[in-house]
Order: structure tokens, then sequence, then C-alpha cells
């Protein structure tokens, strides 16, 4: 849980792992020319040959490779991933210490009830003792346990709340982007393994540049220091 709360994982349910043809209906090649009465079959006849595959011209497809790992860093990235992750962590910081503290108050009971049962030789056994330790670590074990689901569950749902919302809006963004560049497939390279891809097929630091022009962190979505 600690760990977890560190950082978002946009990953975990990240944006697009190949983005749909956008437009290769407006890429059809367009339909032959009605041939001249000369070239007409006789009338009987009313199925005609497919045209010959070498005469078929192919729609073109631009591709492009992204890397959505790269929207969280904290200085290169999505500006508005920073600023979320940032509030993101700030409100669960105080659950976060509080089981933390509870954790080490485990630890510390643990530790005395071994060193009560590990008394030298000949030291009388405090079983009172051990005993009331015991029952303290028991119930704060089941408070550690009970606090760290709540705060799972609230942590999840805050979580959707947040980043679902950025993550439509890049999206759509993501589409506009391609769109205007005549790209017809993305691939996210964080989530399909790539053996290789020519640096000028990767629009990762192009789309968050525009990204971020577009879409500047204002005050309103600042949160306080």
């Amino acid at each position: 849980m600690a760990k977890s709360m560190k950082r978002y994982s946009l990953l975990s349910a990240c944006l697009l792992t190949i983005l749909t043809t956008l437009s290769a209906s407006a890429q059809r090649p367009a339909a032959q020319a009605t041939p001249t009465p000369a070239q007409r079959p006789p009338a009987q006849t009313t199925a005609q040959a497919p045209p010959s595959a070498t005469n078929v011209s192919l729609p073109m497809s631009k591709m492009g490779v992204i890397y959505t790992e790269a929207f969280l860093d904290s200085k290169a990235g999505i500006l508005k991933f920073a600023t979320l992750i940032t509030k993101f962590n700030g409100e669960f910081q105080k659950a976060k210490d509080e089981l933390t503290q509870m954790s080490q108050r485990s630890q510390q009971l643990q530790d005395e009830i071994t060193k009560l049962q590990n008394a030298p030789a000949g030291t009388p056994i405090d079983a009172k003792s051990i005993q009331a330790k015991s029952d303290q670590l028991d119930q704060l074990k089941r408070d550690i346990q009970r606090k760290g689901e709540d705060a799972q569950a609230a942590y999840n749902r805050r979580r959707g709340e947040l980043f679902q919302p950025l993550q439509e809006e890049i999206g759509k963004a993501l589409e506009v982007f391609a769109k205007a560049r005549n790209i017809n497939v993305i691939i996210d390279g964080t989530q399909v393994p790539i053996i290789y891809a020519a640096d000028s097929i990767d629009i990762t630091k192009a789309f968050i540049t525009e990204f971020n022009s577009k879409n500047p962190v204002t005050a309103a979505t600042t949160p306080p220091q």
C-alpha cells in the first residue's frame, strides 16, 4: 500500500494499445470508369471477371509509436498528470502515515513479546505481561487490516475519479493529433513489445509537447503546497 501510493500507474489502465484506423474510408481507391461500348461483354452475360490484383491500388497507412509511460514523467511528461499525482498522494498521505505508525507499533510489540519469552535462564517469565501484549498485538493487526482495506478501497475509488477524465481527454487529443498528421494507426510501445521502431515514427515527445501547450496547468488545477 505504501509503495503503491508513491505513484499512480496510468499504465495500469493505459490509454490505447492500438488506435483504430481513422480515415480508411477516405483513402479507398476511386471506382473504375465504366467501360466503353466496345469493351462491354455480350448482353446475355451478367457476371464480370474481377479486376487484376496488379491494377488495384491499396490504401496507404501511416503508423506512429507512442510510449505512454512517458506521460507520467514529472518533468518531461504530461503536466496535468504530475499535478494530479501530487494531489492524489497528498490526499492519502495521512492514511499512509497512520498505517506506517501502526505497523511500527506492531513490530515494537512483537519485539517486546519476544524479549519477555526469551528471558535469561532463572528469570521469572511474566506470563501476564506476555498475554496482555499478545492481545494488544492481535487487536492491532486486526485494526491494520481493516484500516488498510478501507484505505485501499478509497484509494481505488479516488484514483478513478481523478484520472479517468484526464485519460479520456488524452485519448481524444491523441485522435485529433493523429488525424491532423494522417496517422492511421498508433501503437503503444509501453503495452506492445516492439523489436524495432525508427525514431521518425515515435510521436511521444511531439504529442506531449502539443498536449501541454493546449492544456496548460492553471492555478485552479494546481494543488496547494
